[in-house]
Protein backbone atom coordinates (compact mmCIF):
# COMPACT_ATOMS: atom_id res chain seq x y z
CA UNK A 1 0.00 0.00 0.00
CA UNK A 2 1.38 3.28 -0.97
CA UNK A 3 1.96 6.13 1.50
CA UNK A 4 1.05 8.70 -0.94
CA UNK A 5 -2.78 8.48 -0.30
CA UNK A 6 -4.07 11.78 -0.67
CA UNK A 7 -6.77 11.00 2.63
CA UNK A 8 -6.50 9.56 5.80
CA UNK A 9 -6.79 5.74 6.19
CA UNK A 10 -10.05 6.12 8.78
CA UNK A 11 -10.17 3.05 10.81
CA UNK A 12 -6.85 3.98 12.23
CA UNK A 13 -7.14 5.30 15.68
CA UNK A 14 -5.64 8.87 14.64
CA UNK A 15 -8.27 8.67 11.50
CA UNK A 16 -11.00 7.48 13.28
CA UNK A 17 -10.59 10.40 16.33
CA UNK A 18 -9.72 12.94 13.39
CA UNK A 19 -13.20 12.45 11.46
CA UNK A 20 -15.31 11.49 14.58
CA UNK A 21 -13.62 12.71 18.20
CA UNK A 22 -12.61 16.00 17.82
CA UNK A 23 -15.34 18.64 19.39
CA UNK A 24 -14.88 21.12 16.00
CA UNK A 25 -16.05 18.38 14.21
CA UNK A 26 -19.00 17.33 16.03
CA UNK A 27 -21.71 17.83 13.35
CA UNK A 28 -20.01 15.10 11.12
CA UNK A 29 -20.32 12.80 13.81
CA UNK A 30 -24.31 13.34 14.32
CA UNK A 31 -25.18 13.27 10.92
CA UNK A 32 -23.18 10.17 10.67
CA UNK A 33 -25.02 8.84 13.79
CA UNK A 34 -28.30 9.72 12.68
CA UNK A 35 -28.20 7.68 9.47
CA UNK A 36 -27.77 4.65 12.14
CA UNK A 37 -30.13 5.64 15.29
CA UNK A 38 -33.88 5.26 15.67
CA UNK A 39 -35.86 8.50 14.28
CA UNK A 40 -36.85 9.06 18.19
CA UNK A 41 -33.62 9.28 19.07
CA UNK A 42 -32.65 11.92 16.20
CA UNK A 43 -29.55 13.79 17.95
CA UNK A 44 -30.34 17.86 19.00
CA UNK A 45 -26.99 17.75 20.30
CA UNK A 46 -24.27 15.66 21.65
CA UNK A 47 -20.87 16.12 23.96
CA UNK A 48 -18.20 13.74 24.50
CA UNK A 49 -16.78 12.32 27.81
CA UNK A 50 -13.30 11.82 28.25
CA UNK A 51 -12.53 8.31 28.65
CA UNK A 52 -8.89 7.99 27.91
CA UNK A 53 -8.08 8.70 31.52
CA UNK A 54 -10.46 6.50 33.26
CA UNK A 55 -8.71 3.82 35.70
CA UNK A 56 -10.76 1.02 33.90
CA UNK A 57 -9.17 -0.71 31.53
CA UNK A 58 -7.99 2.11 29.97
CA UNK A 59 -6.18 0.47 27.18
CA UNK A 60 -8.80 -1.00 25.69
CA UNK A 61 -11.06 1.87 25.85
CA UNK A 62 -8.77 4.89 24.82
CA UNK A 63 -10.49 4.39 20.94
CA UNK A 64 -14.14 4.34 22.40
CA UNK A 65 -16.28 7.48 22.25
CA UNK A 66 -18.20 7.93 25.47
CA UNK A 67 -20.96 9.98 23.97
CA UNK A 68 -23.30 11.64 26.18
CA UNK A 69 -26.86 12.73 23.82
CA UNK A 70 -29.98 14.89 23.48
CA UNK A 71 -32.78 13.62 21.15
CA UNK A 72 -34.94 16.52 19.52
CA UNK A 73 -37.61 15.63 21.67
CA UNK A 74 -34.95 16.52 24.96
CA UNK A 75 -34.62 12.20 25.74
CA UNK A 76 -31.25 11.80 27.02
CA UNK A 77 -29.28 8.60 25.81
CA UNK A 78 -25.51 7.35 25.70
CA UNK A 79 -23.82 6.29 22.71
CA UNK A 80 -20.35 3.78 22.95
CA UNK A 81 -18.89 4.67 19.29
CA UNK A 82 -15.61 2.44 18.77
CA UNK A 83 -14.05 0.71 15.86
CA UNK A 84 -13.65 -2.44 17.13
CA UNK A 85 -10.73 -4.65 18.53
CA UNK A 86 -10.32 -8.51 16.75
CA UNK A 87 -9.84 -10.53 19.28
CA UNK A 88 -12.81 -11.70 21.72
CA UNK A 89 -14.86 -9.18 19.41
CA UNK A 90 -18.50 -9.88 21.13
CA UNK A 91 -17.40 -10.38 24.11
CA UNK A 92 -15.82 -7.24 24.31
CA UNK A 93 -18.27 -5.15 23.13
CA UNK A 94 -21.07 -6.48 25.27
CA UNK A 95 -18.56 -5.59 28.21
CA UNK A 96 -17.86 -2.38 26.45
CA UNK A 97 -21.69 -1.73 27.66
CA UNK A 98 -21.59 -2.16 31.36
CA UNK A 99 -19.34 0.89 31.74
CA UNK A 100 -22.42 3.44 30.95
CA UNK A 101 -24.93 1.42 32.83
CA UNK A 102 -22.57 1.42 36.00
CA UNK A 103 -21.53 5.11 35.14
CA UNK A 104 -25.31 5.69 35.19
CA UNK A 105 -25.78 4.76 39.30
CA UNK A 106 -26.47 7.76 41.29
CA UNK A 107 -25.42 7.95 44.78
CA UNK A 108 -28.15 7.22 47.30
CA UNK A 109 -31.24 6.60 46.80
CA UNK A 110 -31.90 5.81 42.89
CA UNK A 111 -34.69 3.78 41.17
CA UNK A 112 -32.11 2.20 38.45
CA UNK A 113 -34.17 3.69 35.53
CA UNK A 114 -31.44 3.52 32.57
CA UNK A 115 -31.07 6.08 29.85
CA UNK A 116 -31.24 4.08 26.69
CA UNK A 117 -27.68 3.27 25.12
CA UNK A 118 -26.46 1.86 21.56
CA UNK A 119 -23.14 0.48 21.17
CA UNK A 120 -21.81 1.14 17.76
CA UNK A 121 -18.94 -0.34 16.09
CA UNK A 122 -17.61 -0.03 12.71
CA UNK A 123 -15.35 -3.24 11.37
CA UNK A 124 -12.86 -3.03 8.53
CA UNK A 125 -13.75 -7.01 8.96
CA UNK A 126 -15.90 -9.80 8.96
CA UNK A 127 -16.62 -11.36 12.43
CA UNK A 128 -16.61 -15.04 12.97
CA UNK A 129 -19.84 -16.68 11.67
CA UNK A 130 -20.30 -17.56 8.21
CA UNK A 131 -24.08 -16.74 7.37
CA UNK A 132 -23.44 -13.24 8.87
CA UNK A 133 -20.70 -12.01 6.18
CA UNK A 134 -23.51 -10.67 4.00
CA UNK A 135 -24.86 -8.47 6.69
CA UNK A 136 -23.49 -4.67 6.42
CA UNK A 137 -25.66 -3.72 9.12
CA UNK A 138 -26.41 -5.76 12.05
CA UNK A 139 -28.95 -4.29 15.20
CA UNK A 140 -29.10 -6.31 17.98
CA UNK A 141 -31.59 -5.96 20.64
CA UNK A 142 -32.47 -8.33 24.04
CA UNK A 143 -35.31 -10.21 22.85
CA UNK A 144 -37.64 -12.94 23.81
CA UNK A 145 -37.54 -16.83 23.05
CA UNK A 146 -40.84 -15.57 20.29
CA UNK A 147 -37.85 -12.42 18.69
CA UNK A 148 -40.22 -9.61 20.92
CA UNK A 149 -37.87 -7.04 22.38
CA UNK A 150 -37.64 -7.59 26.03
CA UNK A 151 -35.75 -4.50 26.82
CA UNK A 152 -35.19 -1.83 24.29
CA UNK A 153 -32.51 0.25 26.11
CA UNK A 154 -29.37 -1.74 25.05
CA UNK A 155 -28.95 -1.82 21.56
CA UNK A 156 -25.81 -2.71 19.38
CA UNK A 157 -25.19 -1.66 15.59
CA UNK A 158 -22.21 -3.50 13.72
CA UNK A 159 -21.07 -2.41 10.15
CA UNK A 160 -19.35 -4.88 8.46
CA UNK A 161 -17.62 -2.81 6.07
CA UNK A 162 -16.81 -5.16 3.95
CA UNK A 163 -19.43 -6.75 3.31
CA UNK A 164 -20.65 -2.98 1.68
CA UNK A 165 -20.37 -3.45 -2.06
CA UNK A 166 -22.34 -0.57 -3.54
CA UNK A 167 -20.83 1.61 -5.93
CA UNK A 168 -20.46 5.33 -6.75
CA UNK A 169 -23.77 5.01 -9.02
CA UNK A 170 -25.84 2.89 -6.92
CA UNK A 171 -25.89 5.01 -4.04
CA UNK A 172 -29.54 5.84 -2.88
CA UNK A 173 -29.36 7.20 0.20
CA UNK A 174 -27.18 9.08 3.01
CA UNK A 175 -26.65 6.28 4.96
CA UNK A 176 -25.16 4.41 1.74
CA UNK A 177 -22.76 8.13 1.07
CA UNK A 178 -21.68 7.57 4.38
CA UNK A 179 -20.69 4.21 3.71
CA UNK A 180 -18.53 4.96 0.59
CA UNK A 181 -17.08 7.53 1.73
CA UNK A 182 -15.40 5.45 5.23
CA UNK A 183 -14.71 2.01 2.87
CA UNK A 184 -13.37 4.03 0.31
CA UNK A 185 -11.80 7.29 1.91
CA UNK A 186 -7.92 6.43 1.43
CA UNK A 187 -8.30 4.88 -1.66
CA UNK A 188 -9.57 8.45 -3.62
CA UNK A 189 -8.18 10.61 -4.86
CA UNK A 190 -10.80 13.23 -5.87
CA UNK A 191 -14.11 13.70 -4.21
CA UNK A 192 -16.98 11.88 -5.90
CA UNK A 193 -19.71 13.73 -7.19
CA UNK A 194 -22.17 12.27 -5.50
CA UNK A 195 -20.25 12.94 -2.18
CA UNK A 196 -19.99 17.05 -3.16
CA UNK A 197 -22.69 17.80 0.00
CA UNK A 198 -21.54 20.08 2.29
CA UNK A 199 -20.94 17.39 5.09
CA UNK A 200 -19.01 15.70 3.03
CA UNK A 201 -17.06 18.41 1.92
CA UNK A 202 -16.20 19.09 5.09
CA UNK A 203 -14.98 15.54 6.16
CA UNK A 204 -12.95 15.42 2.81
CA UNK A 205 -11.59 18.90 4.11
CA UNK A 206 -10.47 17.00 7.37
CA UNK A 207 -9.32 14.08 5.99
CA UNK A 208 -6.58 15.55 3.62
CA UNK A 209 -3.36 14.77 4.93
CA UNK A 210 -1.72 17.85 2.92
CA UNK A 211 -3.06 19.97 5.73
CA UNK A 212 -1.75 18.18 9.10
CA UNK A 213 0.28 20.09 11.04
CA UNK A 214 3.72 18.31 10.79
CA UNK A 215 3.03 16.67 14.33
CA UNK A 216 -0.26 15.66 12.97
CA UNK A 217 1.34 13.64 10.15
CA UNK A 218 3.95 11.82 12.24
CA UNK A 219 0.90 10.39 14.72
CA UNK A 220 -0.69 9.52 11.78
CA UNK A 221 1.89 8.01 10.50
CA UNK A 222 2.66 6.34 13.82
CA UNK A 223 -1.09 5.32 14.32
CA UNK A 224 -1.09 3.59 10.33
CA UNK A 225 1.57 1.29 10.89
CA UNK A 226 -0.12 -0.23 14.46
CA UNK A 227 -2.71 -0.40 11.61
CA UNK A 228 -1.02 -2.07 9.34
CA UNK A 229 0.45 -4.35 12.27
CA UNK A 230 -2.77 -5.38 13.72
CA UNK A 231 -4.04 -6.10 9.87
CA UNK A 232 -1.09 -8.47 9.56
CA UNK A 233 -1.61 -10.46 12.69
CA UNK A 234 -5.39 -10.99 11.40
CA UNK A 235 -4.31 -11.93 7.67
CA UNK A 236 -2.14 -14.57 9.77
CA UNK A 237 -4.65 -16.17 11.45
CA UNK A 238 -6.91 -16.52 8.42
CA UNK A 239 -3.92 -17.68 6.52
CA UNK A 240 -2.64 -20.71 8.93
CA UNK A 241 -6.06 -21.65 9.78
CA UNK A 242 -4.82 -23.77 12.67
CA UNK A 243 -3.99 -22.63 15.89
CA UNK A 244 -0.21 -23.33 15.99
CA UNK A 245 -0.10 -21.01 12.76
CA UNK A 246 -1.97 -18.18 14.66
CA UNK A 247 -0.24 -18.28 17.73
CA UNK A 248 3.38 -18.08 15.84
CA UNK A 249 2.33 -15.74 13.99
CA UNK A 250 1.03 -13.55 16.75
CA UNK A 251 4.36 -13.87 18.33
CA UNK A 252 6.32 -13.02 14.96
CA UNK A 253 4.61 -9.66 15.18
CA UNK A 254 5.13 -9.20 18.64
CA UNK A 255 8.51 -10.10 18.04
CA UNK A 256 8.75 -7.91 15.34
CA UNK A 257 6.99 -4.94 17.53
CA UNK A 258 9.48 -5.06 20.21
CA UNK A 259 12.62 -4.83 17.75
CA UNK A 260 10.91 -1.36 16.84
CA UNK A 261 10.70 -0.15 20.18
CA UNK A 262 6.97 -0.27 20.76
CA UNK A 263 5.81 -0.60 24.36
CA UNK A 264 4.12 -3.34 25.87
CA UNK A 265 0.63 -1.89 26.27
CA UNK A 266 1.06 -1.02 22.45
CA UNK A 267 2.11 -4.01 21.27
CA UNK A 268 -1.30 -5.81 23.69
CA UNK A 269 -3.73 -3.42 21.57
CA UNK A 270 -2.37 -4.65 18.19
CA UNK A 271 -1.96 -8.52 19.25
CA UNK A 272 -4.33 -8.86 21.59
CA UNK A 273 -1.82 -9.96 24.11
CA UNK A 274 -1.22 -9.68 27.83
CA UNK A 275 1.45 -7.52 29.57
CA UNK A 276 2.48 -10.36 31.12
CA UNK A 277 2.32 -12.90 27.49
CA UNK A 278 4.40 -10.19 25.84
CA UNK A 279 7.05 -9.94 28.19
CA UNK A 280 7.40 -13.44 27.88
CA UNK A 281 8.21 -13.53 24.27
CA UNK A 282 10.64 -10.68 24.53
CA UNK A 283 12.61 -12.54 27.48
CA UNK A 284 12.48 -15.58 25.05
CA UNK A 285 13.58 -13.36 22.39
CA UNK A 286 16.74 -11.84 24.31
CA UNK A 287 17.83 -15.06 25.34
CA UNK A 288 17.79 -16.44 21.20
Amino acid sequence: MSDKTRFINPYTDFGFKKLFGEEANKDLLADFLNQLLPKKHTIKELTFRNVENQSDVALDRKAIFDIHCISETDERFIVEMQKAKIKYFKDRSLFYTTFPIKEQAERGDWNFRLDPIYYIAILDFFYDEEQEKAKVKRAVQLKDQDCEVFFDKLNYVFLQMPAFKKEKDELKSHYDKWLYFLKHLEHLEDIPEILKEPVFEKAFKIAEIANFSTDEYDAYQKSLLTYRDMVNVMKTKYEEGIEQGIEQGIENVTIRCLKQGKDSSEISQITGLTIDQIEKIGKKMNDG
